[in-house]
């Protein structure tokens, strides 16, 4: 080694004894790779050093925001609110989300490869994350700013679904990732699966495979083919693109192309893909299956089952039973149109509903955007007249003919409902392009849509339980449910009320009053009141039997006054009429009174129950997803063998409260009696003098059905504006309106035995077609004795007479009464002295009355 001169120091340095060797290229290009590989693995063993620091870091930071994968064993999917019939019939459904929840092993294999072929071919074998799933997608994500291919595996859709939001953040990501990990610690691969399937959106308002196929193909699981399930399994991708019903020819690309994954994966041979591959796209949109349409009851339930549950309804899968009969209410449907149908014929053709214009295709075209029927009533064109027939184009584009057979009842109508013109001899009154209705069937009868609205209710006289409920002519017309909202005068269907509390004053069946003229003054009134019968006449003297079925009203009128305004309507209440909406004057007796046709009916199983007070209720159960009940009605039961008398008192059993409760329990409740407030006696009296409306009455039109054990009353208001029939059975009890929603006439003689009879006839021959005959068994408290039809007094058993009941403490000669022949007010019959007296009604009522 040499030495470094001139300086205070020794420095060494490696002597240059041998010559520099200079490295070739070669060299050199294998020395950059080996420096490139030794700074790439020091790069990634430092980024696997931070990274995990760092995925520690990020996991111990989201960690205390994620939800515990347990919570998936006790998930509630939102699913939609159903409603049943209570022979278990789906009526309806409400909410947003329309879902079934399946188990999977109710789910055909093939549509679960179909899944696993287009979202996760490897669920099977992952622990919840597909690595090289997301290095694709992240590098698709880098490369061209959007994820093509995905990269969430099933596992992961289920950690988005049901604990996380949609947001596009890391976050967000990085929470998905960790939770799909727990899952798959937590939850079986079948159970991922199953929430999966349950929970996943595929358009059009279906979430789950179960809705969807019941929303595109209208089938069941097991009833899905192949190229079907494939369809369905594209959807989760985008629902929205890949839908069938909005852009079929992409649905059509994305369903072959998960048959070609299918077959690539072993999971289909090769004959299956092809056949698949050949079928058309045959998706549509199919509405849910609902079993029976009762539009009417579905919505009453829905608004009372949410004032009670509250909108939580919507999404919890509730299951709401109700006491309306499928059959029973499909009769009450039929019989109230064929009803209003019926009454509209009567008054005349008033047109039709529109003139159009153009050529065959336009009027198709206009067909088409109508409604397909209205109360079952179906829009056609004119589209030929020919001297004895027409023919019509409907909205299918086929061509009916309608003889004269169907055209015949059109008399034109002329100024008004009673104005009708002569019966048509040719088709000519109609006009080519004219728009009209016709009935269904194979022969169709010329229609129009019904001026007048019908009401009809039916419930279980026994219980209150609505077994039927019709609230107008076509819900999706008008939504207004007449059989609960429209309060009515309610004409004489008031009466069995007025007479029941004249037998619990101590009136008989046989008392005497004078149907004779009565003249009331008021200074209210600029003229006198005169109320009369129907017909005008007057026939003296009578019993009150025959009074109540020939529907006298100047006997109404007379037994109101005798027993006193104040102390009749305090009887009304007790039988549970809602007297404080009724007038305080005379023309109470005439029914100026006004109620819906549900307070009228539940008003009248007291007569066909034996005397006790019941409340009308529809709402059976109520149970959640998991079939356990949260809600059940418990109704007071008229029972009269079994059950404790309940006080009569007309004071105390006003008080009384029988209104059903509603309990949000789910254990067994105790039975509640209805309490009686009509006597024993009072109530067969009652029910027996009701029958003979049937028999002989103003109700003898139900004579049709050939039945001796039905009652009821006919009521119909002045000017025939309302129209009523309140009847029952032992076993069912109805009420049917008739009449405008804006008051005013239906017609010259349509009274409530004309209008409104023949709805109930029509229901009660379908709701008693197996009922066995019940005769009215009379109470050990009753007797039968003769009397003189004249006078109403016991007569001997050889004189010539008639036989009347009597309750055994109020005899014959105790009971009738005569009566004199004035025809001015100021003569009152014979009997119990009237506690208060109030001469007239109101200008308002008596303007309303016969």
């Amino acid at each position: 080694m040499s030495k470094v001169q001139g300086s205070g120091t020794r420095k060494w340095r490696l002597p240059l004894t041998f010559p520099l060797i200079q490295p070739s290229p070669f060299e050199r290009g294998q020395r950059r790779v080996r420096l490139i590989v030794k700074s790439l693995l020091l790069l990634i063993l430092t980024g696997l050093i931070l990274g995990g620091f760092l995925s520690a870091g990020i996991y111990a930071y989201l960690k205390p925001q994620l939800p515990s994968p347990d919570a998936l064993r006790d998930v509630r999917l939102q699913v939609p609110l159903r409603i049943y019939s209570s022979d278990g019939l789906l009526m309806a459904e409400f909410g947003e989300k329309r879902r079934t929840p399946v188990a999977l092993s109710e789910v055909p294999k093939t549509l679960i490869d179909a899944f696993l072929a287009a979202e996760d071919d490897g669920f099977n074998d992952h622990v919840g994350i597909d690595p090289t799933g997301l290095i694709r997608a992240a590098f698709e994500l880098v490369s061209t700013g959007s994820i093509q291919s995905g990269g969430s595996t099933i596992t992961m859709q289920v950690a988005r679904n049901y604990f996380l939001s949609r947001e596009q953040t890391f976050t967000r990501k990085f929470k998905e990732i960790l939770l799909a990990l727990e899952i798959e610690q937590t939850l079986s691969k079948d159970e991922i699966l199953e929430l999966y399937l349950n929970k996943i959106y595929l358009g059009k308002r279906a979430y789950g495979v179960h809705a969807a196929a019941a929303i595109y193909y209208d089938k069941t699981l097991e009833e899905l083919d192949l190229a079907q399930s494939a369809m369905i399994a594209g959807l989760p991708k985008a629902p929205s693109k890949y839908n069938p019903v909005n852009n079929p020819e992409r649905a059509l690309i994305r369903r072959n192309w998960i048959l070609d994954r299918m077959l690539t994966l072993g999971l289909i041979e090769q004959a299956q893909r092809d056949q698949a591959h050949s079928q058309p796209m045959t998706a549509s949109v199919y509405q849910q299956q609902v079993q029976f349409e009762a539009p009417w009851v579905a919505e009453e339930a829905r608004v009372q089952l949410e004032d009670i549950l509250g909108e939580s309804i919507y999404t919890q899968g509730f299951q709401v039973h109700l006491t309306v009969n499928s059959e029973r209410q499909a009769a009450a449907q039929r019989a109230v149109l064929d009803g209003l149908m019926e009454y509209d014929r009567r008054h005349g053709w008033r047109g039709p509903e529109a003139q159009l214009d153009g050529d065959p295709a336009q009027w198709l075209a206009h067909l088409q955007s109508l409604r397909p029927d209205i109360g079952g009533l179906v829009p056609v064109v004119v589209h030929t007249l020919t001297d004895t027939h027409v023919e019509v184009l409907t909205r299918d584009n086929q061509r009916l003919t309608l003889g004269m057979d169907a055209l015949k009842w059109a008399k034109p109508r002329l100024r008004n409902r009673d104005a009708l013109g002569s019966e048509p001899t040719d088709p000519r009154f109609l006009a080519v392009g004219d728009l009209v209705r016709v009935t269904p069937g194979a022969q169709p009868l010329l229609a129009q849509l019904p001026d007048a609205q019908a009401a009809f209710v039916a419930l279980k006289p026994d219980t209150g339980a609505i077994e039927a409920l019709i609230g107008g002519f076509d819900f999706t017309e008008s939504k207004f449910n007449r059989a609960l909202l429209a309060n009515r005068q309610v004409g004489s269907g008031i009466k069995p009320f007025i007479y029941t509390a004249a037998l619990q004053a101590g009136y008989t069946p046989a008392s005497i009053i004078n149907d004779a003229p009565i003249v009331f003054k008021s200074g209210e009134l600029q003229s006198a009141w005169r109320p009369q019968n129907s017909g005008g006449k007057f026939y003296g003297p009578t019993r009150l039997r025959e009074a109540l079925y020939r529907s006298r009203n100047l006997v109404s009128v007379r037994l109101l006054r005798e027993m006193g305004i104040d102390a009749t309507v305090e009887r009304l209440a007790a039988l549970g009429l809602p007297t404080e909406k009724f007038p305080r004057n005379l023309s109470l007796a005439l029914g100026s009174g006004s109620l819906s046709a549900l307070e009228m009916a539940s008003r009248y199983a007291s007569f066909a129950n034996g005397g006790y007070r019941v409340e009308p209720w529809l709402i059976d159960r109520v149970v959640d997803s998991r079939n356990a009940v949260v809600l059940r009605t418990r109704p007071a039961i008229a029972c009269p063998d079994l059950c404790p008398e309940a006080p009569i008192d007309p004071v105390q059993a006003a008080r009384l409260e029988p209104q059903p409760e509603v309990r949000l329990l789910s254990e067994a409740l105790d039975i509640r009696w209805a309490p009686r407030v009509i006597g024993e006696s009072e109530a067969f009296l009652i029910n027996s003098m009701m029958r003979d409306v049937v028999a002989r009455g103003t109700g003898r039109r139900a004579l049709e059905l050939k039945r001796t054990d039905l009652a009821g009353k006919t009521g119909t208001t002045n000017d025939q504006v309302d129209a009523w029939f309140n009847g029952f059975h032992r076993d069912q009890v109805a009420s049917a309106w008739v009449g405008l929603d804006q008051p005013d006439t239906l017609g010259r003689r349509e009274y409530g035995g004309a209008a409104a009879l023949p709805i109930w006839i029509d229901y009660m021959r379908v709701a008693l077609a197996d009922a066995p005959m019940v005769e009215l068994t009379p109470p050990a408290s009753v007797v039968k004795l003769k009397i003189d039809a004249r006078t109403g007094r016991e007569v001997s058993i050889r004189a010539e007479g008639i036989f009347e009941w009597f309750a055994k403490d109020r005899t014959a000669a105790a009971g009738a009464a005569s009566a004199g022949d004035n025809t001015t007010a100021s003569n009152e019959t014979q009997g119990p002295k009237p506690k208060n007296s109030q001469a007239a009604p109101s200008a308002a009522d008596a303007a309303k009355l016969f």
